[in-house]
């Protein structure tokens, strides 16, 4: 189904405002991950605006959908995506990465309303996610099992052992997701280590595969729609992004994975708005 103007209005401001949350809890403590943080803004925006069941006041709900982001250094857009839908409160995004803090560098779900794995050692998360999606459907549930991996992270070998053992166990209930923004930590992934053609080679493990612009509300919706089909293969969107989208020294360079930035430079982005938590 179409977004509705309004609709397409609506998460177009929720990614805006998950971009923005980022940007000033990375730039509260002076540094982050910013790059993989903004190149899935409108991605976490499609997911907790429209495609996933979950419930604020119950985040351990039984049957939420379940979210994993494997790529856990990206922690700021889900923080403040959950934040901004009230599984804790907006304040918590000024203690990102501090001694003590719920809000970790990398997502830890031992700490986190609404976090569902621990994650930042690339390559698990994927794994877990067959182990989950599987788990649901011997219970009898009828959650989806989402997970995002990188584009670098695929360089990992364990992503191609779920890759085979997904559609061997006829998971249709398991929709990964790639952030193609093609670099990772030391570069751009065709230098690091090439991929090649990412959608025959998920399509040659027998998962079916959809390509779509990973900032375009309709393109992501139009792809989310299309992995809803029952039909025994799980499904991979392959997102292509502009790595530290919106921030605009670093969009697309090598150094934008971990970056310093100021609430000052921050600031001028966005014209002095600042958000009410921001202290």
């Amino acid at each position: 189904m179409s977004l509705t103007a309004e609709e397409k209005k609506t998460l177009v401001s929720f990614a805006d405002k998950i971009r923005m949350y980022s940007l000033y809890c990375m730039a509260r403590p002076g540094q982050g991950h910013v790059g993989g943080a903004l190149s899935i803004s409108e991605i976490v925006a499609y997911l907790y605006g429209r495609e996933m069941r979950y419930n604020p006041k119950d985040p351990k709900w039984k049957d939420r959908d379940i979210l994993i982001m494997s790529k856990g250094h990206a922690g700021p857009a889900l923080y403040s995506a959950l934040a901004i839908k009230g599984f804790f409160p907006e304040s918590w995004l000024n203690t990102l990465n501090k001694g003590g803090t719920d809000l970790p560098s990398h997502c830890d779900r031992n700490h986190t309303p609404g976090i569902d794995m621990c994650t930042g050692s690339l390559g698990q998360g994927l794994s877990i996610a067959c182990g989950v999606a599987i788990g649901a459907r011997l219970s009898g549930s009828e959650k989806r099992v989402y997970c995002m991996i990188g584009d670098g992270e695929t360089d990992e070998g364990q992503n191609w052992e779920a890759a085979l053992f997904a559609p061997a166990h006829g998971l249709d209930n398991l929709i990964g997701m790639t952030d193609v923004n093609r670099l990772q930590l030391d570069g751009f992934v065709k230098d690091v280590l090439d991929l090649g053609d990412l959608e025959a080679k998920w399509r040659a493990f027998g998962w079916d595969v959809v390509r779509a612009n990973g900032h375009d509300m309709d393109a992501i919706s139009g792809a989310f729609e299309s992995s809803h089909e029952k039909n025994g293969r799980p499904k991979m969107i392959l997102f292509d992004t502009v790595k530290a989208k919106g921030m605009p020294r670093l969009e697309n360079q090598g150094n934008c994975h971990h970056a310093t930035l100021t609430i000052d430079e921050v600031k001028e982005i966005y014209n002095g708005e600042v958000p009410a938590w921001l202290d």
